[in-house]
């Protein structure tokens, strides 16, 4: 769904930087695109690759003629700088578009990188593992269950999946955070994401975890914050407006992918996770990981109020219609006193009760019960409608 974007944002800019966690095909595509193009391919964890750009003005400028993919680009950040000449030089020579494209799995830090460098030069697009727009309805359970990473999703058979995402956690823990200067050991944080797991949909509470875990709540902020640039947390913004009010302005935290999520908590099958505590938290979780997908350029958002008035979703979609979605994990979905007092204050323009079902019907004036298939669709043409042109040297909002 994302490759047609890819494709119209190389043909219109020299650099794309393609973003996404580990493991959710970033490089599998990437290499479609080279293929079709006949690219040149640098994966920059390899040393082999990196020597070639020991001299990195002489290797790529002889090669401007040719789009360059460079895989895990935020190992070498001094390359942002020389990237820059290079797209210069590529203009003066005739050569405006498509020179450049660059992955990462983590966004704040590329994003900072680039931005410095890439002003006016670059578009941003995040590959997010399978969401519930991309596969058969008929998998959606199997999805949820799962989660979206390729590897785990098309797995043999559940316990396959699950040490396929027993190993993906074991990976980032003991490889992947130190690398992006966490200090303190696999199994304290561990512990964090876990907890973070357990509390699936929470508001933040970063002194609540300090004290559980023994930590400060400084260091807990600052795991919390990588573990989203690394894109495997959502941090939830409240919303706000001046609906005279008191406001909830924590965010709230989710593990974004489901299966991630449920590997956290040793739910092995489909059983143990319906019975599971965590079901309720963990469909929220997943519903609105697929609805963000699906609007790409719209702002997500919750609402809560001290008076109990709550949406678990708002969405602000491009042209400025707000959106307010409730979430149930009931095939008679049922929005409560809370649902109705927050769209007073907010006045969505349109308001959706998403459930597991698969018709849409009126549940009453102004509010519709839906499935998440039928609401992604109904967002991603809302989003093409009225979305503006993919964000050029900036950086975009985690949401």
């Amino acid at each position: 769904m994302i490759l047609p974007e890819l494709n119209a944002d190389l043909d219109r800019l020299p650099a794309v930087a393609l973003l996404g966690p580990r493991q959710a095909g970033k490089t599998t595509l990437a290499l479609a695109i080279g293929e079709r193009l006949d690219a040149v391919y640098l994966d920059l964890e390899s040393e082999q690759d990196q020597a070639k750009l020991a001299s990195p003005e002489l290797y790529l400028g002889e090669r401007l003629d040719r789009l360059v993919i460079l895989d895990e680009v935020h190992r070498v950040p001094g390359l942002f700088p020389v990237l820059r000449g290079l797209i210069d030089r590529g203009r003066r020579q005739g050569r405006r578009a498509g020179l450049y494209l660059l992955l990462g799995s983590a966004s704040l830090d590329l994003l900072k990188q680039a931005s410095e460098s890439l002003a006016g030069r670059i578009a941003y697009r995040e590959l997010t593992p399978f969401t519930a727009a991309e596969i058969p309805a008929e998998s959606l359970g199997r999805l949820w269950l799962r989660g979206g990473f390729p590897d785990s999703f098309l797995a043999t058979d559940e316990a396959a999946s699950l040490r396929w995402r027993q190993d993906f956690v074991r990976t980032y823990l003991e490889r992947e955070v130190p690398l992006f200067g966490g200090r303190i050991g696999p199994e304290m944080l561990r512990r964090l994401w876990g907890m973070l797991a357990h509390g699936q949909g929470s508001l933040l509470n970063s002194a609540r975890l300090a004290a559980s875990l023994g930590m400060d709540v400084r260091t807990v902020n600052r795991y919390v914050d990588l573990l989203t640039e690394l894109f495997l947390v959502r941090r939830l913004q409240p919303w706000h407006a001046n609906v005279g009010k008191r406001l909830t302005r924590s965010p709230k935290l989710y593990v974004r992918d489901s299966g991630i999520l449920h590997a956290l908590l040793a739910i092995r099958d489909e059983e143990n996770l319906l019975s599971h505590p965590i079901a309720g938290a963990s469909w929220e979780g997943f519903v609105i990981e697929s609805l963000i997908a699906a609007g790409r350029d719209a702002h997500p958002y919750f609402y809560r109020t001290a008076a109990g008035a709550e949406l678990d979703l708002l969405l602000v979609l491009p042209g400025g219609e707000v959106w307010a979605v409730e979430i149930k994990r009931s095939l008679s979905p049922k929005p409560g006193r809370g649902f109705h007092s927050a769209r007073a204050d907010v006045a969505p323009a349109r308001s959706f009760v998403v459930y597991p079902g698969v018709d849409s019907y009126p549940i009453e004036a102004g509010v519709e019960a839906i499935s998440l298939r039928g609401l992604c669709a109904l967002v991603a043409g809302a989003s093409l409608n009225t979305s503006p042109s993919p964000l050029v040297g900036e950086g975009r909002g985690e949401g």
